[in-house]
């Protein structure tokens, strides 16, 4: 194991608090001997099975149908494949093991499918009609209408979603502990992924391909806002830089003061001075172009927010967070702690005198 792995292991249980969601790994016979083995919306996917990137461990032990599933929901998410992969093999040998809950049922903990969802977090039910009212992870990857847990291409993508949410790329120590509660399982995922890629490296991928993204500036509120997005949108994949205000990376400040300044807006540099400066608003109405501010990082605290990242949508944000936690991307905020509150920089009376001289209101 690298120190640099040593590192964010050690990060990752010291520095997150987690909410536990143990998916009940299935131990394999064949998993000791693969660990000796050598081996150097759909349509914005390209869907010709390419083996790229792809070793030759990976080429001969996982199934041609499971690999184009994990490269085009890797390619999707922007997950790294060779760790969908990698779950996918300690779970259940690529839907290949004959033990209880993996072709049906589930198993003494009430996980199921190849990819070992609890059924309680796919939605409640081990197959869901889509749309559903159901919460959790179910996901249709074939678009039949169904997230069916034990359909692999549903349950792949389910688990791509899951592992995204709580932190890849970036944070796979996270993710992968949030994927099942234990530091052993989070260091044989990773050993298997590094034996799947050609060079044995995780690096992070870039950003989904933007074809793929919602269409989130097409919902902004004004044409200011769109002028905003466009410029902290654009930003995806760059580092996090403490101090930093591009155009080779940002902390979480720098984004969102140079954003307001590509649309010809001037507001203070820092997150000190950012959270008294826009108007306050109330949890629930924020929209687009609004800031959100977290009680994080040294010598904050409830009414002094240390972190902030900027709405682009309803429950997400784009955000610069922190040196080892990937690049710059879209998260979400909604499930996140410590949320001290949010505002909106364009009411400020100082905005409001600039938007009057651009001719913008």
């Amino acid at each position: 194991m690298t120190s640099r792995v040593r590192i964010a292991l050690l990060i990752g249980l010291a520095g997150v608090v987690l909410v536990t969601l143990v998916m009940a790994p299935m131990l394999m016979s064949t998993f000791p001997a693969f660990l000796g083995a050598g081996g150097g919306a759909a349509d914005c996917v390209d869907d010709t099975f390419k083996v790229t990137n792809v070793s030759d461990t990976a080429q001969s032990d996982i199934p041609r149908d499971y690999l184009e599933l994990y490269k085009k929901w890797g390619k999707k998410t922007g997950v790294q494949w060779t760790v969908l992969a990698a779950v996918g093999k300690r779970e259940t040998d690529h839907g290949r093991s004959n033990l209880p809950g993996v072709k049906g049922g589930t198993n003494y903990a009430g996980a199921a499918g190849p990819m070992q969802f609890l059924v309680s977090t796919w939605g409640g039910k081990a197959k869901i009609k889509i749309p559903s009212k159901f919460n959790g992870y179910a996901s249709d990857g074939d678009e039949d209408g169904w997230a069916d847990v034990y359909n692999p291409a549903d349950a792949i993508l389910g688990a791509a979603k899951m592992l995204k949410r709580n932190g890849a790329p970036g944070d796979l120590t996270r993710a992968l502990f949030v994927y099942n509660h234990a530091m052993w399982y989070v260091e044989q995922v990773l050993q298997i992924a590094r034996r799947y890629a050609v060079d044995g490296t995780l690096e992070v991928p870039p950003e989904a391909d933007p074809a793929c993204d919602p269409p989130l500036v097409d919902a902004a509120p004004t044409e200011v806002v769109k002028k905003i997005m466009e410029y902290a949108l654009a930003q995806r994949g760059k580092p996090y830089v403490w101090g930093g205000t591009g155009p080779h990376g940002y902390d979480c400040s720098g984004i969102i003061y140079m954003a307001y300044r590509a649309a010809g807006l001037s507001i203070p540099r820092t997150t000190f001075g950012q959270w008294p400066f826009g108007a306050k608003i109330s949890k629930g109405k924020e929209q687009a172009g609004d800031l959100v501010f977290f009680n994080a990082g040294p010598g904050t605290s409830s009414d002094n927010p240390g972190h902030v990242g900027m709405i682009v949508s309803p429950g997400k944000m784009i955000e610069a967070r922190c040196t080892l936690c990937g690049p710059i991307k879209v998260t979400t905020y909604r499930d996140r702690p410590n949320i001290v509150g949010y505002t909106r920089p364009l009411e400020n009376p100082t905005v409001l005198e600039q938007l009057k001289r651009l001719g913008l209101t």
